[in-house]
């Protein structure tokens, strides 16, 4: 396998742990840690609350936590 092998999944915020820590829920039921990059952490202050919909980007070796994808739709939208 390669060094960064990672995949994209939608997932709905459940709980917000932290201003930069959530828990999310993926469609399959599974409960996962959800951080933003460092880069992207003010915008998910902004953006990001209980019941968003996001994309989370994981690895294939720890399935427990993800980091927030964000995109131009996303934030155009204005909701996540």
């Amino acid at each position: 396998m390669q060094k960064n092998e990672t995949f994209v999944l939608d997932a709905v915020l459940t709980d917000v742990i932290s201003h930069t820590t959530f828990n999310a829920v993926l469609p399959n039921g599974h409960e996962i840690v959800a951080f933003p990059q460092r880069k992207d952490r003010e915008r998910a202050c902004a953006l990001l609350k209980k019941g968003s919909r996001v994309q989370v980007e994981m690895s294939p070796f720890d399935m427990s936590k993800g980091t927030f994808v964000f995109n131009e739709s996303l934030e155009a939208s204005g909701e996540s």
